[in-house]
């Protein structure tokens, strides 16, 4: 049985806003913001998406190098379940993410893909962090670009 302790639901609370923190952060090109929703030391896994994997500081770079290059994406993350074990915790989310594209005729093109982030999380002193992150992408569907923008 579930723990619905004050304490775990303060915790499920604070897990769930930093996965959203994270989807805000991305969505408006703020990614410093970054740095208050993963641990230095964390691991990030993009790979199921055409992205890389690598430590949160070589990621964090890569993610600020390649997002611009998209002039109009979402990321949309719900259905969060959280799993407790005292200063440690695990979480997976639900996403649906849109992309646009600009095609060389300068119109505008999409697609979109959906999947889960699985989280491992740790209680620092400054809150909730994600030590670890793997997208795990499910499905894509639209018009995608001939390549990651660079």
């Amino acid at each position: 049985m579930s723990d619905w302790s004050q304490e775990s639901i303060v915790d499920r609370l604070e897990i769930e806003a930093l996965v959203r923190k994270y989807a805000w952060a991305i969505d408006h090109r703020n990614f410093d913001e970054l740095d208050d929703v993963f641990t230095p030391d964390a691991v990030l896994d993009y790979t199921t998406a055409g992205g890389i994997k690598g430590a949160y500081p070589e990621v964090k770079a890569w993610l600020a190098g390649v997002l611009p290059g998209f002039p109009a994406y979402q990321h949309l993350v719900t259905n969060t379940e959280v799993t407790l074990a005292g200063d440690l915790a695990s979480a997976r989310s639900a996403f649906y993410n849109p992309m646009g594209h600009d095609r060389p005729d300068k119109t505008r093109a999409y697609f979109f893909c959906g999947g889960e982030y699985h989280d491992q999380l740790i209680r620092t002193g400054s809150g909730w962090r994600i030590s670890n992150r793997f997208e795990q992408t499910v499905w894509m569907d639209g018009e995608f670009p001939g390549a990651l923008p660079a």
